[in-house]
């Protein structure tokens, strides 16, 4: 048959049947492919006769396909479009999550009580810090706050040599920093030099540091790194979890001039901050708020090849106490409440049945376990002389024995976390089953007791009841806690009712939450505080930097060159030994033996655990909280919003 007109033509009959399907794409792909394809498809066929039937026929046919599979939605499944920036090449060797497919779009808002002091991760000690730290970095080998298991991050894989001793990394190719800039093992090795530098008192270090001797990490090729330990780490793959990577091409030459532990303060323009997190910095408001927008080269993706993270920013509202982080949570002006007051949590609760549009979340009892805690500085070169004075009673492990069992644990936790928590006379709460010890004992409170210990002491009464030492200078003392925590406010507050039963006079000083940690480790100007710690892992050896005397979260005496006291020697030597002890039924008798001296000479005096309770608006895909800090971001990059905000 002679062919006149190009309308004959069959493929010209394919070519209408990609302008029909193209009609049912998403509008996003209006100016895009569907554009694309209707030129690809169309101009070579005006003025064209037979002659060239055997080349648009087949050209056609694709066309078509790719029509086809765009129509029917295969290739969309109702899912937003992943921004230009998040195009995937092919040599990036990815993380495949097993979430939800999810949508791009919309920001997430949470509240901090406090503002971070800091985004630097090697000098960041504070949880603020931290909070925001680890949505903008990266580490190694990631524990798992679901299932608590170790699980590959920057690291594909890994190998352990038959004795322990030697860990060799499989780096993921292709990987990038928020700034565009290529990761590989020179940032490794870069790393772990800046994290052992003892100049720096990086809180990592002390998890860094096995056998007496500090990990070294060599480098075998761009993206392969082995790690020597000096004698078996009992749980090697978690120390790299939390382990921040930091970018060689940045910051190596801040290092060398001394000033990297002042790098990335919160006036740090955003473009000089590279991370390997999900966010990266957009701006700072001091005061109210600190932004995070999406990084653009993360690493993971879901199982359907989408990058992630979906959410196009991380807003952190600072508000300064937790009813006022409930009042905005259920005003709807945040998305997430994490750490919620029993008192709020009710509060929730019944708003909820009357208006709806959040869910809210018991999960039992956590890891956070807070405690009292005595100045035990040594103040006598150039501290406050007052407080210097009063250390007498605080060194005396029978002053700290009284003062433990005069608190009503039962009490506060009935009255503060409305039962909702559980008492505590050592530092593991009962959500770590597999390391609380169980054979603590765990007496009622007893005035009577308290009486005894004090008396022997040397403590004495006056006529009207006020308690005196050997001296006959008055038992006085204020606990400093933070004021955003109403909660530990709270048992301040009951805690000095119940000295007061003992003629102690107690006074209570509610601070802002940076203003007290500058007391706790810069000037040592406090008395007592109470305060919380929450881990991010069940294994014992997170906490090395807490219970090691010469780590810098030692609260009570941190940073000791030596052991101040002959239990804190024991300790030191039991965390040193637990960590390089591979068998766990002996590694349990050890820890359980630091339990006991925690709970007998009492550095802190552990009050009470409160169940995580948190909550999350209904959109809020992929949602899974966890007794795991951080409770509710711990998968921030999954996060979606099933309706994009």
């Amino acid at each position: 048959m002679d062919i006149e007109r190009f309308e004959q033509l069959e493929v010209w009959k394919l070519v209408l049947n990609v302008y029909r399907l193209t009609r049912s794409f998403p509008s996003r792909k209006r100016f895009g492919l569907m554009s694309q394809m209707h030129r690809s498809a169309a101009s070579p066929v005006y003025g064209l006769r037979s002659t060239v039937y055997g080349f648009l026929l087949p050209t056609a046919y694709c066309l078509l396909l790719t029509a086809t599979a765009w129509g029917s939605g295969r290739a969309d499944s109702g899912t937003a479009p992943a921004p230009k920036t998040t195009a995937l090449r092919t040599t990036e060797e990815l993380l495949v999550t097993n979430g939800q497919v999810g949508r791009y779009g919309g920001r997430l808002v949470v509240t901090q009580r406090s503002e971070p002091k800091t985004l630097n991760p090697i000098v960041a000690v504070d949880s603020a810090s931290r909070e925001v730290i680890q949505r903008i970095t990266a580490d190694l080998i990631h524990i798992n706050r679901e299932s608590q298991h170790t699980e590959p991050a920057l690291a594909k894989s890994w190998k352990v040599s038959r004795d322990g001793l030697h860990y060799t990394l499989n780096l993921r190719r292709g990987v990038r920093f928020s700034d565009g800039q290529p990761f590989d093992a020179d940032d490794v090795l870069f790393s772990f030099e800046v994290y052992l530098d003892e100049k720096l008192h990086s809180p990592q270090r002390d998890l860094l540091v096995v056998g007496d001797a500090p990990i070294a990490a060599h480098k075998l090729d761009t993206y392969t790194v082995e790690f020597h330990l000096a004698k078996p780490y009992a749980a090697a793959e978690r120390l790299f979890d939390g382990v921040a990577m930091l970018p060689r091409r940045s910051l190596e030459k801040l290092y060398r001039e001394g000033t990297l532990d002042n790098a990335w303060g919160l006036a740090t323009p955003a473009d000089q901050i590279a991370g390997l997190g999900p966010f990266r910095l957009k701006k700072y408001v001091p005061g109210e708020r600190l932004v995070l927008e999406r990084n653009p080269y993360y690493w993971k993706a879901d199982r359907s090849g989408n990058r992630e993270p979906y959410l196009t920013e991380l807003d952190f509202l600072f508000v300064a106490s937790q009813d006022a982080q409930a009042i905005r949570f259920q005003a709807g002006e945040s998305d997430v409440a994490s750490g919620l007051s029993a008192e709020n949590y009710a509060v929730l609760q019944r708003s909820r049945q009357a208006r709806g549009g959040y869910r809210l979340y018991d999960l039992g009892p956590g890891l956070e376990y807070n405690f009292l805690f005595f100045n035990l500085n040594d103040l006598s070169a150039k501290g406050p002389v007052e407080i210097s004075r009063k250390q007498a009673w605080f060194g005396d492990v029978k002053f700290r024995q009284a003062v433990s069992a005069a608190i009503d644990r039962e009490a506060i936790v009935r009255l503060v976390y409305q039962g909702r928590g559980v008492p505590l006379w050592g530092h593991v709460t009962p959500g770590n089953k597999i390391w609380l010890n169980t054979a603590l004992p765990r007496p009622p409170s007893s005035p009577a007791t308290a009486r005894r210990l004090l008396q022997s002491a040397g403590f004495s009464w006056k006529g009207d009841g006020s308690l005196v030492d050997a001296r006959g200078m008055p038992v006085e003392f204020s606990i400093i806690t933070s004021a955003g925590n109403s909660e530990r406010t709270q048992m301040a507050t009951m805690i000095q009712n119940d000295l007061s039963q003992l003629g102690m006079n107690i006074h209570v000083l509610p601070l802002e939450f940076r203003a007290l940690l500058d007391r706790l480790f810069q000037t040592h100007d406090y008395e007592a505080c109470i305060l919380g710690l929450g881990n991010s892992d069940v294994d014992p050896n997170p906490e090395m930097n807490v219970w090691l005397s010469s780590g810098g979260t030692h609260l009570w005496n941190p940073g000791q060159s030596r052991p101040a006291t002959p239990w804190e020697a024991e300790m030191d030597s039991l965390m040193h030994e637990q960590l390089s002890t591979l068998d766990f039924s002996k590694r349990k008798r050890l820890y359980d033996r630091v339990q006991e001296l925690v709970a007998t000479s009492l550095p802190v005096i552990c009050i009470a655990s409160p169940d995580i309770l948190v909550g999350a608006k209904t959109g809020l895909g992929n949602f899974r909280p966890t007794i795991l800090d951080h409770y509710t971001l711990w998968n921030v990059e999954e996060l979606y919003w099933r309706d994009v905000k």
